[in-house]
């Protein structure tokens, strides 16, 4: 067994066009984003181990706010999900594995969490 290294974001809030019924339709709707990732780990990480060792966690923020695309509707959070999984897989050859969840804040009362979490291994 290999190890492997969990870079994490969690809460990231990002208006985005998504819903499927007509008063979601045409808005952007406040998502709140939590991101996981799993690296391959170096042998071992020493206090003057190099940024290349793992990676920027600011490309998961990236990914959940400017790498998605403007204008574009999703009617479904999967597939913002979705997409996050592959921006992520495409930045960086040694992601294994992300997990994404998602809460629709817009539907979230008294401190719930309405939504989903997608998991997806690098398919090469």
């Amino acid at each position: 067994m290999s190890d492997s290294l969990i870079l994490e974001v969690a809460n990231i809030e990002s208006d985005v066009l998504t819903g499927i019924y007509s008063e979601e339709t045409g808005r952007p709707q406040p998502l709140r984003i939590s991101i996981s990732v799993a690296l391959a780990a170096q042998d071992r990480y020493t206090p003057d181990s190099p940024l290349s060792g793992s990676k920027n966690y600011m490309d998961l923020k990236f990914a959940a706010t400017e790498g998605l695309p403007r204008g574009v509707h999703f009617q479904l959070i999967e597939s913002v999900a979705d997409h996050i999984c592959e921006t992520l897989f495409l930045q960086d050859s040694r992601v294994t594995r992300v997990t994404v969840k998602i809460v629709k804040l817009a539907i979230s009362e008294r401190g719930e969490e309405i939504g989903m979490t997608l998991t997806r291994q690098r398919r090469d």
